[in-house]
């Protein structure tokens, strides 16, 4: 056995065949961790999982392979539920996956604004629909890869799809808030972490440059070791625990998301 005290656990991380996520999945393996590695498709994952075991030396044993388009919904309740049945106990959902609001306004098939379903809606579904896997053991967490521009935002409730008034960074940053704002619901133990401003494919609504993936990566890795101990629906700005927006430590906020959500995915309470 590993002296790591991740190795024993089993860690989905969503989004894992680029930036951030496939480096948070390469340093879960080598530190000992099974680990569920989530992509768009099944060859885009499966490419991803050849190139950790061929250049990282990830035993292959350690990788599972899934899938799951999140611009639609129906994709993500066929990969939660293929997950619980073959991983009842599940350690640690990381909620990674995440897109650039494109430049015009764009609606999925679901009915919903594109990031708000792929960095929100589909992470607020897959964790519940985990909830039994991530909760048959008390050390089951969630650890949502956030960012600080949720600082800037505003979610607007009367228009969640923002189809009045459409501005790609407002729609991003409204996604990033409702993810902050989740980690606070009390149904799994979940915290939200602002990796630093990471040199991926998000850069260009951010900044010039930005930190390695690795370095960001490393952030998200910590927030999964069950000896760190953390808070619920606390918000991490890279290793130091910061004050999120106000807005995500109101409890009226995290009801009033979650019934929001819930309207938007189609779950009725």
């Amino acid at each position: 056995m590993s002296n790591s005290s991740l190795s024993s656990r089993t860690v989905l991380v969503t989004g894992a065949t680029s930036g951030i996520g496939y480096e948070t999945a390469r340093q879960l393996a080598e530190r000992g961790a099974t680990v569920l590695l989530h992509g768009r498709t099944a060859a885009e994952t499966q490419a991803a999982a050849d190139r950790l075991v061929a250049t990282a030396g990830v035993q292959a044993g350690q990788l599972v392979t899934c899938f799951a388009d999140f611009g639609h919904l129906e994709q993500v309740e066929t990969l939660a539920r293929a997950v619980v049945a073959a991983h009842p106990h599940l350690d640690v959902l990381v909620n990674n996956a995440g897109m650039a609001a494109p430049e015009r306004h764009t609606v999925t098939a679901d009915g919903n604004e594109i990031a708000f379903q792929v960095n929100f809606l589909a992470h607020y579904l897959l964790t519940c629909l985990l909830e039994p896997a991530l909760t048959s053991d008390p050390g089951g967490r969630v650890v949502n890869v956030s960012s600080s521009l949720h600082r800037t935002a505003s979610i607007s409730w009367a228009d969640p799809n923002r189809a009045r008034h459409y501005s790609r960074l407002a729609a991003y940053a409204q996604s990033q808030l409702a993810l902050t704002v989740f980690a606070a619901d009390p149904r799994v133990t979940a915290v939200s972490v602002h990796p630093g401003v990471c040199d991926t494919a998000l850069l260009p609504l951010y900044a010039h440059e930005g930190v390695s993936p690795t370095e960001g990566a490393a952030h998200v890795v910590r927030l999964c070791d069950p000896a760190v101990e953390i808070v619920n629906g606390a918000y991490y700005d890279r290793d130091e625990r910061a004050d999120p927006a106000p807005a995500a430590t109101e409890d009226r906020t995290v009801r009033r998301l979650s019934k929001l959500a819930d309207l938007l995915v189609g779950r009725t309470a």
